[in-house]
Parts: structure tokens; sequence; C-alpha cells
């Protein structure tokens, strides 16, 4: 399929404009959770721009047959510093239309978050999206980016017994995205498809981990690492408020989450 890259401005219009239409599927896979912007700019009508278009109109083109894709564009003209990065990746339960829809309308709140950034990434409920002029695809980030943790009010043991039984379960498996459950409560993990599978492990093996550890006995808990997050729930009890953290160290960012912003 060929790509036709559109100017940023045309991009956010078309995008905004499809998401205020009705969709039977809107629902919490587009929820916002976090994004993040690189401080630096760049400067309109330069090549740099013209590969973020490219980047962002191919995210959105391959979403509609795929539920993962990373691409390293270049127009001509372009120096080594022009080039740059991205990837989507959508929940691995997603249909192709569910998963196009989350990125059309991540990318629509990343270009409205992010404008002339250098560098972006956003994550909705459903979808993951990402563009930089660091070459980060296939290279593992275990920098905590998202925390939240539910009450731990009346938790009884065995319920964290169980989450612990389920995570342990999910660390073992052997896909990009796994789902299970122990009684009521249930877990979820996934894995940036750009890593290895040993490299999904080390970053899985961290989240939990930091999930033990930050969440204590909560009966709910998220974990998001740069490349990959667990979670769990007790049906009925989850929240959408979070924590948000530094995101993309090799950068000075900007972080958004719960509606406030945060230098790092």
């Amino acid at each position: 399929m060929s790509v036709l890259p559109l100017p940023l401005s045309s991009l956010l219009t078309f995008f905004l404009t499809i998401s205020t239409l009705p969709h039977p599927s809107t629902s919490s896979t587009q929820s916002f959770l976090y994004g993040g912007c690189s401080q630096q700019k760049y400067n309109s009508g330069t090549p740099y721009e013209s590969n973020v278009n490219s980047v962002l109109t191919s995210l959105v083109n391959s979403a509609s047959s795929s539920n993962f894709n990373q691409f390293k564009i270049s127009v001509p003209g372009s120096t080594q510093s022009d080039i740059v990065y991205g990837l989507y990746q959508c929940r691995g339960d997603l249909l192709n239309l569910a998963c196009r829809d989350c990125v059309v309308q991540a990318v629509s709140q990343l270009g409205a978050l992010c404008g002339d950034s250098e560098g972006g990434g956003l994550q909705l409920e459903g979808c993951f999206v990402k563009y930089d002029n660091t070459a980060f695809l296939g290279v593992e980030d275990k920098t905590m980016v998202y925390k939240k943790c539910g009450s731990s009010l009346g938790y009884e043991s065995d319920g964290l017994a169980r989450r612990d039984a389920v995570m342990d379960y999910l660390a073992a498996g052997s896909q990009y995205f796994r789902v299970g459950g122990s009684g009521k409560v249930q877990g979820m993990v996934q894995c940036v498809q750009d890593l290895t599978m040993s490299g999904c492990q080390d970053c899985l093996a961290e989240a939990i981990g930091r999930l033990k550890s930050e969440c204590g006995s909560a009966t709910w808990g998220d974990v998001f690492l740069g490349k990959c997050y667990v979670r769990y729930s007790e049906r009925g009890d989850y929240s959408t408020g979070g924590e948000g953290f530094g995101y993309g160290r090799q950068h000075r960012w900007w972080f958004v989450v719960g509606g406030f912003v945060m230098l790092w």
C-alpha cells in the first residue's frame, strides 16, 4: 500500500473529524491514559516535518490490517538527523477496525498534545503510538512511565495470593499479549512487538516486580513501562485515575496524565 503523507494540520483536521463521528464500538479502548512530548521542536517546512507527517500517516494506514507495525522514514533530501522512527501497537484482543479507530484517535490526540515536538508518545486504553528521531525500535525500555493502584482496604490475603498466581502465570507465557484469571482476579500483560521475546520477558519481569512493590495489596493495579505493561483487577473494582512518570529519558520531555503537566 502506498503512503501519501499529509501535512500535520490536514491530518489533525481529518482525524478530529473522524473522531466526532458515531462509532458503534467507541468505548473505553479510546480512553486517554498518558502522553509525553519532547521539549525539542522542529521547524515548519523542513524535511523533519515531512518525515513526521509520513510516519503518522503510515501508522493509520497500517492499523487497518495489522495490530502492530514500525517505521523508519526519511524523505528525499533528509539528513541522518531528520530520520523519524515510529510505531503503533493495539491491544492484542482488538479487531482491525477497532485497532484502526484507536490509532486514529491516538494520532489525533498526539498531534494536539505535541504539535511540532520532535518526539511524542501516547497511550490509550486500546493502543499505543510513538515517534521520535532517536532509534528506539527494538530497544528495551524498562523506565516506569505510568502507575495506578486501587485501595488496599478490605483486600483479603486470598485475593492477593490469586493476584500473584495470575501474574506468575502470565509471566510464564510466550506471547506478546497474554490474559488470564483466577476467581475474581483478572490479569493482562503486553509487550511492544519490536522487542525480542527475551526482551519482552525481561520487561514483564521488571513490570510485575514493580507492580507488587508499588501497589502492595491494592485491589487493582497498573504499571506501564516504556515497552510493556502489566494490569490486574477484581471484576468491578477498577479506576482510570493514575500517576504519571518521566517519559523518554533520552530527551527532556513534558508528560501529561490526568490533566496535569509535569516536566522531566
